[in-house]
């Protein structure tokens, strides 16, 4: 028979580091010899080098199988079995099955094998198969071990760095602040803390075009379409929650299913690995509590039509779960919401919880009426006027006017954008006219503040008098605001309860619960 001979010779790290035996060239020159000896016509020479031999996914493999169904190659020639792979399966199917049926001989020559002839060392080829997948699953071990080893000191072993870091120059499995995208990260957590959503995030970053991660890092983004490199409220949510941001290092979050399978599942939370204090914190500790608190508020609400102070606070005492608010006409057929169970809603008929039913307004104003009755010992305006004197003092000196313009007009442009995504909600039916008319006026109430703040640092007027006016001004705006703020009821409230006979019961992060009327 004539013989179109392809030698195949692959290489992997591992085997690299058993020296200059197993090395291409090395290979090479022994697969030549034998051929020349035997005077074979070498069809091609195929090579993978730096390889796995668990994976048959190679492209010189690749370039040996497609040769062979082309019918270039009828025999094949290896160092040894390890040489044609590892997982003793795939090796199996090549061995007893693909190159049978494709009338393809196959030659290792270190371990006699030769399918083209009667032999013994034919007859322990499987076993042989299986000796070279353990040898592979062992340097897996080997491997993993020495990884999860650097991952437990705080070293970073990834590809890429979380965005926001980069990998240091001078010191390897150390990541470092990359100053180009350490501003979109601060941005995104000061955008959670004034109560927008993980999905307003993300469209706010979509509209103004900033690259994503996977876009800015150069990877492969694993799909096409119009949302292909497009932020996602799921991407904002695992920047919000991630540690690494504080200066922790998190890592094991998934892993590899099999040594064999680049397929990988996601790790429970217990099983992560995390090392405290191993960089640079890109965000204050405490703000980061803030933003997890008010992103856990919003895990137990399912309403994105109407948007409420207690939203995500507020529970049945009864059956536990969270309750639903409804838009309805009340006596005088104006539209009002009302907090009703959801329980209640689901099986009406089998009587497993009662309506609660209540305007949402009172349940609020009765709410901030308890928190003002906390919080009014500790605020004192006279007291707290010299301490704003100083805190404008102090801005006066260190305050860059180009960085807080800019972050003003940043502002300014992400509630513009919020109301005209309203707008487009009030108009495809999403958002009712009452709805729209009070979420409108407070957003745009707002934007005049932010907007007078920025008249006022283009044109400061520097008097005493003046700064003491200011220093009142804002005193008195952090008085009557701050009982208000969904950010103050969320750092000093853990839940909110409402019984049937509508009672509430407030339990503070700080002290026992307390009904009131």
């Amino acid at each position: 028979m004539d013989y179109q001979v392809g030698l195949y010779i692959r290489l992997s790290k591992e085997d690299d580091n058993e020296g200059q035996s197993e090395s291409v060239n090395n290979q090479l020159s022994m697969l030549k010899t034998f051929a020349q000896e035997r005077q074979l016509d070498v069809f091609d020479i195929y090579i993978d080098d730096g390889w796995s031999g668990t994976n048959f996914d190679r492209p010189g493999f690749n370039r040996l199988i497609a040769d062979i169904e082309a019918g270039k190659v009828n025999m094949v020639i290896t160092k040894d079995l390890s040489r044609l792979g590892r997982d003793y399966i795939m090796t199996g199917h090549y061995m007893e099955r693909y190159f049978p049926e494709n009338r393809v001989r196959y030659i290792s020559l270190l371990d006699g094998i030769d399918t083209g002839v009667e032999s013994t060392a034919n007859d322990i080829t499987p076993f042989r198969a299986i000796m070279n997948d353990m040898y592979a699953k062992d340097i897996s071990k080997k491997i993993k071990s020495v990884k999860h080893d650097k991952q437990r000191k705080g070293l970073f072993i990834g590809g890429k760095p979380r965005y926001g870091y980069k990998m240091d120059p001078h010191h390897k499995n150390k990541i470092i602040i990359d100053e180009e995208t350490a501003p979109i990260v601060r941005r995104i957590f000061d955008m959670a803390l004034t109560g927008m959503s993980c999905r307003q995030i993300a469209v706010q970053l979509n509209a103004e075009k900033i690259p994503t991660p996977a876009s800015y890092a150069g990877l492969n983004q694993g799909r096409v379409g119009p949302y292909a490199g497009r932020w996602s409220s799921e991407r904002i949510s695992d920047m919000l929650q991630n540690e690494t941001y504080i200066g922790n290092m998190v890592q094991g979050r998934s892993k590899k299913i099999s040594y064999k399978s680049k397929k990988t599942i996601r790790q429970p939370r217990e099983n992560w690995i995390v090392v405290e204090g191993t960089h640079e914190p890109l965000i204050d500790p405490e703000m980061f509590d803030k933003v997890q608190r008010m992103v856990n508020s919003r895990k137990t609400t399912r309403s994105r039509t109407y948007d409420f102070l207690l939203k995500g606070l507020i529970y049945c005492h009864e059956c536990g779960y969270p309750l639903a608010v409804i838009n309805r006409p009340n006596a005088k057929g104006k539209d009002c919401l009302y907090f009703v169970c959801r329980t209640y809603q689901r099986f009406t008929k089998a009587g497993v919880c009662t309506c609660h039913s209540i305007k949402e307004e009172t349940v609020t104003n009765a709410v901030l009426q308890k928190v003002r009755e906390v919080c009014q010992p500790y605020f004192h305006a006279e007291e707290l006027i010299p301490i704003a004197e100083q805190a404008l003092a102090e801005a006066r000196q260190t305050k860059d006017h180009e960085n807080e313009i800019a972050a003003l007009q940043g502002k300014i442009e992400s509630l513009t954008a919020h109301l005209d995504k309203m707008y487009m909600d009030k108009l495809t039916g999403l958002l009712d006219d009452q709805d729209f008319e009070r979420i409108y006026r407070k957003v745009k109430e707002e934007r005049s503040a932010l907007e007078q703040k920025l008249s006022e640092i283009d044109t400061p007027d520097d008097s005493p008098d003046k700064q003491t006016e200011i220093a009142k001004q804002l005193v008195k705006r952090f008085v009557d605001t701050a009982y208000c703020s969904r950010d103050l009821l969320v750092s000093l409230i853990e839940r909110v309860e409402l019984t049937e006979d509508k009672q509430i019961i407030i339990h503070f992060r700080f002290r026992q619960p307390e009904a009131i009327s």
